[in-house]
């Protein structure tokens, strides 16, 4: 994994706020002022056509792994579909499909995360934090599942997902403004493909030989399946045994 500049009085690096608006605090920053100035009001105009509330939004973020793509879906507050606002290229990536089952492996996560980390002071100019590891990898995974996962600028990965500083820029200060309106928890979702049928036909064949590689991509589908259905993220739990359960 990438290691990231962690500041100790960064109170505005995490899901918080307080006296002040989290945004304001983010802009303190001159790389997220950097960012704002050159992306927010092209991103705005871009919002308006689409017709989602770029006042109060909220945030999703979807990863297909070998596709190496990133999905930016966004839906106006009080409304119930994600509409799909942009899709950003993965520049350089590690590992192969699969999760991320301990320190060291190169791999990028597979599951359910969440944004867990701003860090306007990233070696890699501006990063989001993946929630890796969630309480699946914990149950799953080895003694030291590893940490630091981030989405991030640069073009460099040993586990994480590198987007150029140039489009990090863009989600960086679309989460801030998510998070600025009150979306206390921004979902992450990273699959190895995209889970139809043609997806998990392509898994099946390749990977005849891993069985509990092919068992947790089973697992998996329903929470890819069920935002394909609805638009909508769905709730997801985790049993003792580690997997995961859409909850209707």
């Amino acid at each position: 994994m990438l290691k990231h500049v962690f500041l100790s009085f960064a109170v505005f690096l995490h899901l918080s706020v307080y006296s002040q608006s989290f945004k304001s605090g983010q802009l303190k920053n001159q790389r997220v002022k950097t960012a704002y100035s050159e992306k927010w009001e092209t991103l705005k105009a871009e919002m308006t056509k689409q017709k989602i509330n770029k006042d109060n939004f909220e945030l999703f973020i979807r990863v297909f792994k070998q596709d190496k793509t990133t999905e930016v879906w966004l839906k106006s507050q009080g409304e119930k579909e994600y509409k799909l606002f942009k899709t950003y290229s993965i520049c350089s990536s590690s590992g192969e499909l699969g999760p991320k089952r301990h320190q060291g492996d190169g791999q990028v996560p597979e599951g359910a995360y969440s944004v867990s980390v701003f860090n306007p002071y990233s070696n890699y100019y501006l990063s989001l934090g993946v929630s890796y590891p969630n309480q699946s990898d914990k149950i799953i995974g080895k003694t030291n599942p590893g940490g630091d996962i981030m989405i991030h600028g640069n073009c460099v990965t040993i586990g994480c997902i590198p987007l150029t500083d140039k489009y990090i820029k863009e989600v960086y200060v679309l989460a801030v403004e998510a998070r600025n309106s009150g979306q206390q928890t921004i979902p992450v979702h990273i699959f190895p493909t995209r889970m139809n049928d043609k997806g998990m036909k392509y898994l099946a064949e390749n990977f005849t030989e891993k069985k509990s590689l092919l068992d947790f991509w089973n697992n998996l589908k329903p929470v890819y399946d069920y935002f394909e259905l609805h638009k909508q993220v769905p709730k997801v739990s985790i049993d003792k045994q580690g997997k995961y359960n859409v909850v209707k």
